[in-house]
């Protein structure tokens, strides 16, 4: 008895160095799918990261926020001495609302572009109120508070007035530090610095014209709700932020229209620096990610492999892992689709139309001698119930196999 089971030869290694076949859609997915997954839940986390914070929650040194961060507790306070609090998020409002019994807070100077400050400085200069500066860097000191220049980062901690200007006398020690400055000639002689730390002041008031003055605070910390109740520091804050009945608050944000320089300006150049350095590092550890993931410096080069498995063994092996299995269907369905294989180009039929039961078991039929056959069934049948029934289904292509061969051989000499 022979049984003809399919071809499983394994193919050889390419003897030819240097070639390689592209790889398939299949095998691009099953490379990318844990990059794009890890995207995806990187996404999936910022959509709901900022969902769950676009509520009422404000941001630090709002006067709206009761929030440790928030200004509230100051506001209140102001409040109560007649003090109106305006919050403000574009330059053009606060510029508009600079005048003599106004003082004009800037919650982050270095946010505005060098068109914000300019305008902002143009119409603070000779409004004869008070302009208050938070923490500003040279980003903004150059253009805001000229003569005024950064000169160290220090300890945010409790610093003693060391100065003659009243309100910081009447404040005593407060909660400050965080930046301290350096003033030029000839503003140094008009300036006030108070609350120095390492010899330089973290506080310095600055005259200007028609009356009114700039004030450069090194920290914000003496603002905020869970530090006001500290040492002098609601003293001190009231003191610089009341000094005329009307306060606003400017609070910059990036949907400001008027930091548009010029009025037109490119997507590229709307995005935030700190956007466009994330984007560079996401650039760089991508091409890190491509260069690992290729891992090859050169042309491909075959392997000899130690052992050469022949042809028969590895027929043998997976028959026998079909048999453990049990896997009687899928061995009778390859057995049936290598006989189909075979026998479509021996009785004329496209491969193509191999797998067509009427096609081929027809073609097949008209060929064979024996009309008991049933050729359908052979080939396009049940699958067998046991392994008895799948050995002599393996016979019985055999023979249908040798029958066709036969006949078109002695048709065709």
């Amino acid at each position: 008895m022979t049984t003809t089971l399919p071809d499983t030869v394994a193919p050889a290694p390419s003897s030819t160095p240097g070639t390689s076949a592209s790889p398939t859609a299949r095998q691009l997915w099953t490379r990318s799918r844990a990059l794009i997954a890890a995207f995806l839940v990187l996404l999936s986390f910022g959509i709901a990261y900022a969902a769950v914070n676009s509520g009422e929650n404000h941001d630090a040194l709002d006067p709206r926020s009761p929030d440790s961060g928030g200004t509230r507790a100051l506001a209140v306070l102001l409040a109560d001495q007649g003090v109106t609090t305006t919050v403000v998020t574009t330059s053009a409002r606060a510029a508009a609302a600079a005048g003599p019994d106004t003082t004009l807070l800037v919650a982050v100077p270095d946010l505005l572009t060098d068109r914000q400050q300019s305008a902002l400085h143009k119409a603070t200069e000779r409004s004869g109120g008070r302009t208050v500066l938070l923490a500003p860097t040279p980003a903004s000191t150059k253009t805001l508070a000229p003569g005024v220049t950064p000169f160290a980062d220090t300890t945010v901690r409790v610093h003693g007035p060391d100065c003659d200007l009243p309100t910081a006398q009447r404040a005593g020690d407060a909660t400050t530090g965080g930046i301290s400055y350096t003033v030029t000639e000839p503003i140094e002689a008009r300036a006030d610095s108070c609350y120095p730390s390492g010899g330089h002041p973290t506080l310095l008031r600055l005259p200007a014209g028609n009356g009114g003055d700039t004030v450069v605070l090194g920290s914000y910390d003496l603002l905020l709700n869970e530090h006001l109740d500290e040492q002098g520091n609601a003293s001190l804050a009231l003191q610089l932020l009341g000094a005329h009945p009307k306060l606003v608050w400017y609070l910059p944000s990036l949907d400001d229209t008027s930091a548009l320089d010029g009025g037109q300006q490119s997507f590229l150049e709307l995005i935030p620096a700190g956007w466009n350095w994330a984007l560079l590092q996401l650039f760089i550890a991508a091409l890190i990610a491509a260069l690992w993931r290729a891992r090859r410096l050169g042309p491909v080069v075959a392997e000899q492999l130690p052992v050469a498995v022949r042809a028969a063994e590895a027929t043998e092996g997976r028959a026998r892992l079909y048999r453990r299995a049990r896997a009687r269907t899928r061995a009778a369905e390859a057995l049936r689709a290598a006989a189909r294989s075979r026998l479509a180009p021996l009785v004329g039929i496209p491969p193509s139309q191999a797998d067509e039961p009427d096609v081929l078991a027809t073609a097949v039929a008209a060929r064979l001698t024996d009309p008991a056959i049933d050729v359908r069934t052979l080939l396009h049948g049940a699958p067998p119930p046991d392994d008895a029934a799948l050995l002599r289904l393996a016979d019985d292509l055999d023979t249908l196999e040798r029958s066709i061969f036969s006949t078109e051989r002695y048709a065709n000499p």
